[in-house]
């Protein structure tokens, strides 16, 4: 069943420039406090879901230009709902549960934790200060997921679940670990926490791929400009449908 969900997700999400990832809700929970658990069974299937850099010439650009007035808030959020929810309709069967990286519980912590997601899904190795033996800084760092193949030109969008299936029997991959060096760690997280506007971290491992300079300028540019970008009014920025 598993396999057959992993298929169907792939040949729906692939042409559009998405990657989803297969892990089991106990691999995620067993690494987090309680309070950040997802609330499944543990044998409970779920797909962590990324944004590869041809997403943005593949889904988003023909979103945009099919549903320009329907646009009312940030056309990635929008243009990856509207994918997940045609998915969705693929699984006629099944229940499928989506969560997005934006989404908030009432006690304001996110929905779920994506880079951890990805970590044990085996999709993107996440960077922590535990992963780095002579800790040299004296303040908060934050980690971060690097992808072996995008590096960190990539993004983690939504998980996907389906309650009703349950695999006991899915064996958990290992995330590449693709930043291997003491020294490239440290680089990679100082680069991240103080330096993130410039990118620079993101090329920490030879990439095959990464944006475009019209995608680097859109991400660059505060999200209230973005529409302006991609040839939309803030006039269809405005508009609300009943």
């Amino acid at each position: 069943m598993e396999r057959r969900v992993a298929e169907g997700l792939r040949s729906a999400l692939g042409p559009l420039g998405l990657e989803a990832h297969a892990f089991k809700v106990g691999w995620y929970n067993a690494v987090l406090q309680p309070a950040f658990h997802l609330p499944y069974p543990d044998d409970t299937l779920a797909f962590v879901v990324l944004s590869t850099p041809s997403m943005f010439d593949k889904a988003l650009k023909p979103f945009v230009n099919k549903e320009r007035l329907k646009i009312i808030r940030d056309p990635v959020d929008q243009c990856v709902s509207h994918h997940l929810s045609r998915v969705k309709e693929k699984f006629p069967d099944q229940r499928v549960d989506v969560m997005f990286d934006y989404e908030m519980l009432p006690s304001r912590k996110p929905k779920f934790l994506a880079q951890t997601a990805a970590h044990v899904a085996g999709a993107a190795y996440y960077y922590q200060r535990k992963d780095v033996k002579l800790d040299p800084w004296g303040k908060k760092i934050f980690g971060v997921c690097i992808h072996p193949k995008y590096g960190g030109w990539f993004a983690i969008r939504a998980l996907l679940l389906f309650p009703d299936i349950q695999v006991p029997l899915l064996e958990q991959p290992t995330p590449v670990d693709c930043v291997s060096t003491e020294e490239k760690r440290i680089k990679l997280l100082e680069q991240f926490n103080f330096h993130w506007q410039d990118g620079r971290y993101r090329d920490i491992i030879e990439v095959k791929e990464r944006y475009s300079e019209e995608q680097k300028a859109y991400f660059a540019t505060p999200p209230a400009e973005r529409f302006r970008l991609l040839g939309l009014s803030q006039e269809a920025q405005r508009i609300t449908f009943h």
